[in-house]
């Protein structure tokens, strides 16, 4: 390498400095995958430190699994068969998904709640709200009732986990919820954690506002804690986010005993969990949630979005109080504050039962429309909840995710492969698609949906011509 120099701003010690430089530049491509990095004598007079510092900043970078040295050779950057230097992060934001969904087609690509007839209670209790705070609408809004809180608190309430109202924090949706905590308890060059698979929304998010990406690995049986280990001793994350319950979208619900060791694991190197249970307030699932677990470092977000209705941008997040603060500023800062009409209509639903009775009926249909697609899929190889709206479906040879993806596409039907759901570049291959079965209307619609699926999977690659 000739004419490269670091760059050291920002704070923190020096070789810890060091080392973010060169990792951003091998995220970059500015140093590539074999690259041999500068002797640490002759790096060390370049910006004017000791050895001795050049020397640490190399050994983290070892430990991060970036580099490898040999006495006599150097330090040189690894990379994978491929040639691509090892969990680069996707730059990409958009994922896979167009920003506007293609016109006429069966939109298997969402798992909001189903329509159910919602639009009238919504209507209801939207207008007696209205009448209700017709200054307070006006207005913004600044002081949140206690009546917010409480619809948070019994919302969030699952098993055993019943949160005070001091934990509460009303936000604009899941998503903004997690993006809120992240916001507020990291800072830019920060690494958070994620499974290869998972809800990737939150790490493009998170990329946007300067963070960086380290994955993990799963197996069947969910997040790996000692892959969680060795990357919390690597790479140092202050956060994970996991989806313990009904993983989007493997479905994997994790065991107490790996809740109990995440929670171990997070403990000892000082990682706040972000929990995602949107799905699992789907499922009656009994497990103790991984709050329960690690109530001193957990962050349990949840919405109206996947059960009663996903316009409302209804969502609450719980935290330890100590943060509670600083993620209601973060929120306000990122999202402009809480709209006070959508706030009052969301904690109305919820505090009148309201919510809980359209949780009921929306569970119901979407067990109608699972049936439909465990008949049609019978003898292939999918996972699947009751009570959840998608299905994690796993392509026979010689089908390729994003290949079936395309197929469905020319077919009229609206998937998503298996790249919408990673968290950054793995050289992961899971030939796995995921479809939702909640948007369209009909159940007719669901059944000449899946249909395409299974006479695609029967007639394999063969009957898919991608030059028509």
């Amino acid at each position: 390498m000739t004419n490269w120099i670091p760059d050291l701003t920002g704070s923190g010690p020096l070789y810890q400095r060091l080392a973010d430089s060169i990792e951003a530049d091998i995220d970059r491509g500015v140093i590539g995958a074999g690259a041999k990095l500068p002797p640490q004598r002759d790096l060390a007079y370049d910006i004017g430190a000791t050895v001795g510092t050049v020397g640490r900043a190399y050994q983290l970078l070892r430990e991060r699994g970036l580099v490898s040295g040999e006495v006599g050779r150097g330090t040189y950057v690894l990379g994978d068969s491929t040639g691509v230097t090892k969990e680069a992060p996707d730059t990409s934001v958009e994922g896979t998904r167009s920003v506007d969904a293609p016109k006429d087609k069966l939109r298997f690509d969402s798992t909001a709640a189903p329509d159910i007839g919602q639009g009238a209670i919504v209507a209801d209790v939207l207008s007696r709200a209205a009448q209700d705070h017709p200054h307070e609408i006006s207005s913004y809004t600044r002081d949140f009732p206690d009546r917010w809180y409480e619809a948070g608190a019994r919302w969030l309430s699952r098993n055993a986990f019943r949160p005070t109202t001091d934990t509460i924090v009303p936000t604009l949706g899941t998503h903004a919820a997690v993006m809120a905590a992240i916001a507020a308890l990291t800072t830019p060059g920060d690494y958070v954690a994620f499974e290869h698979l998972t809800y990737s929304q939150i790490s493009r998010s998170a990329g946007l506002i300067g963070r960086r990406t380290a994955l993990v690995a799963s197996d069947d049986e969910g997040l790996d804690p000692a892959d969680f280990e060795r990357v919390c001793a690597q790479k140092h994350p202050k956060m994970i986010f996991l989806i313990p319950t009904a993983q989007n979208p493997t479905l994997v619900t994790l065991s107490p005993t790996r809740r109990e060791a995440i929670a171990r694991v997070a403990r000892e190197y000082n990682v706040i969990l972000i929990e995602d249970d949107l799905y699992g307030h789907l499922t009656d699932d009994p497990t103790p949630l991984l709050a329960e677990f690690a109530p001193e470092r957990t962050i349990i977000a949840g919405g109206l979005s996947k059960s009663v209705a996903a316009g409302l941008r209804g969502g609450w997040l719980s935290c330890p109080p100590a943060y509670r603060h600083r993620i209601r500023v973060a929120h306000k800062m990122m999202t402009g504050g809480m709209p006070f009409l959508l706030a009052e209509v969301n904690a109305r639903l919820v505090l009148s039962g309201q919510a809980g009775e359209i949780r009921k009926r929306s569970i119901a249909e979407i067990s109608a429309r699972m049936s439909i697609v465990r008949e049609s899929l019978a003898g292939f190889s999918f996972k699947s909840h009751d009570k959840v709206p998608f299905v994690w479906l796993t392509l026979p040879d010689p089908w390729l995710s994003g290949t079936f993806k395309n197929a469905c596409l020319e077919h009229g039907v609206l998937i998503d492969d298996e790249d919408e759901f990673k968290a950054g570049r793995s050289e992961r291959v899971f030939h796995g698609v995921r479809f939702g079965v909640s948007q369209p209307r009909r159940r007719e619609d669901i059944a000449g949906g899946v249909a395409v699926i299974r006479r695609l999977l029967d007639e394999g690659r063969a009957g898919y011509d991608s030059f028509s």
